[in-house]
């Protein structure tokens, strides 16, 4: 039992370091409280786990792999939408970093997301291998353990970068990197054959072109303010 759960640990570890569910982990916890992060993690992964063992691998394979990936796709897309609708409105806060507050229902929304990320996902095959020769019960608890302790280490550089941060900045970045893995997440169930670093790059293009679009926004804004100011102190001074 514990050969197997230390076995299942090492495994599911390694596989998810570099893995879309890390930045995930991170992009949750420039949102939201670590806690809240770890606990929907954690709560997500036991659960698709334990379907994992209990069923095997003949569950995983018969899984609609692509109608859950395009589900997963239009919540990202919808976060990412949600979070940049949220934050482009705020005042500016470049000066005073702040950590992030959380919004309304942070569990469910990581919860969600992280099912739907990681239905049918690499891990979840992995684990159902694993449990055709090894221990169900240590199978799932050391893959639910490796998996959390991967992105528990995301979210700790989350908390690191978003203590040195303003809000409005992380809220802005947080909904380009949602959008990154909503684009990603489509291009992949819409074309399978397409290869990880074509994906990736593709993915990158609208976050990326969005994000300049903000910049070049905010900079005609803060013209456009430093212009009124000028305009208003002439004034004064006739």
């Amino acid at each position: 039992m514990i050969a197997t759960i230390l076995l299942s640990i090492g495994i599911v570890f390694l596989a998810e370091l570099g893995d879309k569910s890390q930045l995930m982990a991170l992009t949750f916890a420039l949102r939201y409280r670590w806690w809240v992060v770890l606990g929907g993690i954690a709560t997500a992964t036991a659960g698709v786990h334990l379907i994992s063992v209990a069923i095997g691998y003949f569950l995983g394979a018969a899984l609609p792999t692509r109608a859950i990936s395009l589900v997963a796709a239009l919540t990202f897309l919808a976060v990412g939408l949600w979070t940049l609708r949220e934050h482009l409105g705020a005042p500016d806060e470049h000066d005073e970093p702040k950590a992030p507050r959380s919004t309304a229902a942070p569990f469910l929304v990581v919860l969600s997301a992280f099912l739907l990320a990681e239905l049918g996902d690499r891990t979840m095959f992995a684990t159902a291998a694993l449990a055709t020769d090894n221990s169900w019960f240590g199978v799932w608890l050391g893959s639910t353990v490796g998996m959390v302790a991967a992105d528990a280490l995301a979210i700790a550089v989350g908390i690191a970068v978003g203590k040195h941060l303003p809000e409005r900045l992380i809220g802005i970045c947080s909904g380009l990197l949602f959008l990154y893995f909503g684009t990603a997440t489509l291009l992949g169930a819409a074309a399978p054959s397409l290869s990880a670093l074509a994906g990736m790059g593709l993915a990158a293009i609208a976050p990326v072109a969005l994000g300049v679009a903000l910049l070049v926004r905010r900079g005609r804004l803060r013209e456009e303010k430093i212009g009124g100011e000028a305009a208003v102190a002439e004034g004064v001074q006739r």
